[in-house]
């Protein structure tokens, strides 16, 4: 009798295990959240963030929250003689958790590990010229999210992201805005709308104003918006994220339909955070 019931227990306990696991991982995550943040960690946000202060003090202590979990999660690695230490994890969570403010989070569920080397990064690319032949192309990069399990990131550039908001340029949102496009497959500039958004109008808005982006940068007109943005619209959407946290004042009164997107999609107006 028991091996005959052998199997049908075991599926049972796997099938329980399934049921209960998101339930276990939100109460591990209510227990992170519930531990004090430690004074350390404050002191480096508010050196290296100048616009935390600015934000309302429920955000704030979402951001924080958010970030305990984070760095509980997430697995940080040094490249290239870079020592991991809590500067270098708090100033890259700190950036990363902005985009999950106000909002309910999975908190990047493809992400595993975070590659940190101490400034751009050499990528040997395979590309194709217009005859159909293929060459390698050695590439600087300041980061890069992998379609499942790894950001990486120049940490010069992610210490200089975070010291200067408002410039529009910063890879750890750029990167983290990859992989929240990534959640449902390939990055496309299509990530997933939360309740009462609706997909038609993101794409309709977003369309148009990609198109004048790669206008602009045919021509060489001045845009808010970084000409790599033009390239597809997967970085499109990491671009303006960029500037939607760093320059939503121009943002908002240059292209209002497409910064109402965003407002609804991040569930923020960075607006009233100067």
């Amino acid at each position: 009798m028991l091996p005959l019931l052998l199997p049908v227990i075991i599926g049972a306990l796997l099938i329980g295990f399934l049921i209960g696991k998101p339930y276990w991982r939100e109460y591990k995550r209510k227990k992170i959240k519930d531990q004090p943040f430690k004074k350390q960690w404050r002191k480096i946000i508010q050196q290296r963030m100048p616009y935390f202060k600015q934000m309302p003090a429920d955000l704030q202590l979402q951001l924080k929250q958010h970030i305990q979990v984070f760095l509980a999660e997430k697995n940080f690695i040094g490249c290239n003689g870079v020592k991991i230490n809590d500067e270098i994890r708090i100033t890259i969570a700190a950036q990363a958790c902005l985009l999950l403010l106000n909002r309910k989070t999975n908190y990047y569920p493809k992400l595993q590990t975070i590659l940190v080397y101490p400034r751009a990064f050499i990528k040997a690319q395979n590309k194709q010229n217009a005859d159909g032949v293929q060459y390698t192309q050695q590439q600087a990069l300041s980061g890069e999210s992998w379609d499942y399990g790894k950001v990486v990131l120049s940490w010069e550039d992610s210490l200089y992201g975070a010291e200067v908001p408002n410039d529009g340029n910063n890879v750890v949102i750029h990167e983290f805005a990859h992989q929240l496009d990534q959640e449902n497959g390939r990055a496309n500039g299509a990530p997933i709308l939360g309740r009462g958004q609706s997909y038609q109008c993101w794409s309709k808005i977003f369309s148009q104003q990609f198109k004048i982006l790669k206008q602009q940068a045919e021509s060489g007109e001045p845009s808010i918006f970084s000409y790599y943005g033009a390239t597809e619209p997967a970085e499109f959407f990491a671009v303006a994220s960029e500037v939607f946290f760093e320059k939503s004042q121009k943002f908002s009164s240059e292209y209002p339909t497409l910064y109402q997107q965003f407002t609804q999609y991040y569930k923020v107006d960075p607006i009233h955070w100067s």
